[in-house]
């Protein structure tokens, strides 16, 4: 704008028409002068927010995205809207704020601190358990709408492809094809905002950066995004988790950010040892376990906030009692507060590992207990279309 020679007001009002008004067209800023909308529209300016291509829909609700970003090349990357969440954020949401336990009430605090947050509603009688496709939706959101969630969780793509190539995951045979820009990433939550009608300051919304690629290997673009969010949105970044699988640099760089902008913390450690870890992750043969959790020890963390370890169970390699016990010595290393994220291996095809079967995985999670660390499983979505951790492939089949 200033180097139109407008005044500078006129950037906070397109900002605000892209981020809050979600508008899609130029044409439609109506705070801007036509004349102006006019010059820039004949200048070649225009709105070039990520817009959903395909959509994938789970049995269990959730949906699967792919993400047509602009530009020619017309690339896509894919994004995942869970209904309810996978149950691993409620703790997250209680240590936040406590008031939201169960019974609490859902609005004590002032609007600025509820920022991504409503009030649990019942569904109503004869409601789908799934979220609907948006045009049935129409009109539903006039007043104080009855959705058919009371949370929500999205999981967002950093990259097209990958290039940690960790072996149990499916995003790792795409390897790693661009960063995707801060507009790119941000852009993805806009586009499943709008499919959802997510109303910012009422519905609780957490957002995962655990999609494709690995956010800290493409750092500047993934916290220019979170402001993006945070500044521009409006959206808390205590409702934000960003997994990295262990990019010594990144973590430094995210320990010295500012809380009031900095997202929860992810290490997807996935093995007991070094010696496990660098045949499944071989990033670790560059920063091994011990790196990392130095590294970690370095983030200042919130009030009631803890650090939280992703770990992949893998039949007969990841998921034995005596491995539970080296992952509760690692944890209590940071002398941070921490918790593990438990995930049973989600299959893809050409990927050689197995699922460990129920009674396996609650041991594990028990000998985590038993060894004073506090142990969440998380709950499989959208398995049935690929859309489950580990599985994201930019997929065109169910």
């Amino acid at each position: 704008m200033d180097a139109l020679g407008e005044p500078a007001f006129r950037g906070r009002q397109i900002a605000e028409a892209l981020y809050r008004q979600r508008v899609e067209e130029l044409s439609s800023i109506t705070t801007l002068p036509k004349s102006l909308r006019d010059r820039l529209t004949a200048a070649g300016w225009r709105v070039g927010r990520p817009t959903i291509a395909q959509v994938f829909q789970s049995t269990d609700g959730t949906e699967r995205y792919l993400i047509r970003c602009p530009g020619p090349r017309a690339e896509t990357v894919e994004t995942v809207w869970m209904p309810e969440g996978d149950g691993s954020e409620l703790a997250d949401e209680e240590e936040a704020d406590p008031t939201t336990r169960p019974g609490a009430p859902s609005y004590p605090r002032p609007f600025a601190d509820r920022v991504g947050e409503h009030e649990p509603q019942s569904v109503r009688p004869g409601a789908p358990s799934y979220p609907r496709p948006f045009a049935d939706r129409v009109g539903e959101h006039e007043s104080r709408s009855i959705k058919p969630w009371s949370r929500a969780t999205i999981c967002v793509s950093s990259q097209i492809g990958c290039a940690v190539n960790c072996q149990f995951c499916l995003t790792a045979k795409l390897g790693l094809q661009r960063n995707l820009a801060a507009g790119e990433i941000a852009g993805q939550v806009l586009a499943v905002f709008d499919r959802q009608q997510v109303e910012v300051g009422r519905d609780r919304v957490n957002l995962v950066f655990m999609g494709m690629g690995e956010p800290f290997l493409n750092y500047d673009n993934f916290m220019a995004a979170v402001r993006l969010l945070v500044n521009e949105v409006g959206l808390s970044p205590q409702r934000m988790t960003v997994s990295t699988s262990g990019i010594v640099p990144g973590i430094e760089r995210f320990a010295a950010e500012p809380p009031e902008i900095r997202p929860r913390l992810a290490i997807s450690l996935n093995a007991p040892n070094n010696e496990v870890r660098a045949e499944v992750m071989p990033i670790n043969r560059k920063w091994p376990i011990e790196a990392v959790i130095d590294a970690v020890r370095q983030v200042r963390l919130r009030p009631r906030e803890r650090v939280t370890f992703e770990y992949v169970l893998l039949a007969g390699i990841t998921d034995q009692p005596e491995h539970a016990r080296e992952v509760a010595r690692l944890v209590r290393r940071t002398n941070l507060p921490a918790k593990v994220n438990l995930i049973a291996w989600n299959p893809g095809p050409g990927i050689p590992y197995a699922m460990p079967d129920p009674a396996t995985i609650e041991s594990f999670k028990q000998e985590l207990i038993a060894n004073g660390i506090t142990a969440y499983l998380r709950k499989p979505r959208g398995r049935d279309i690929y859309a489950a951790c580990g599985q994201l492939k930019r997929t065109v089949e169910r």
